[in-house]
């Protein structure tokens, strides 16, 4: 349960952080923001990819990594143009 815990905070700080660096915000947001948007990421992520037919976040391995970072650019692209509105 632990290991699962901590697996989710090293895979959302991981997709959270390269998340922030594509969409240009890595300046403004410090690693518990980069954490929650990599975790959330990966739930977005993983629906989207669920909602079209392929597998979701399977574990701690590049595809899951992956998935989560398109989950948490899609989560920051959103979060941006509220912003803007």
């Amino acid at each position: 349960m632990l290991t699962n815990l901590l697996i989710w905070i090293l895979l959302g700080a991981l997709a959270g952080w390269i998340a922030s660096m594509i969409t240009g915000r890595n300046a403004q947001m410090g690693a518990l923001a980069n954490i929650v948007v990599g975790i959330v990421g990966a739930l977005i992520g993983g629906f989207l990819m669920n909602a079209i037919g392929a597998p979701g976040v399977s574990g701690f391995n590049l595809y899951s990594i992956l998935v989560a970072i398109g989950g948490a650019v899609v989560l920051l692209f959103i979060v941006g143009m509220m912003r803007r509105a």
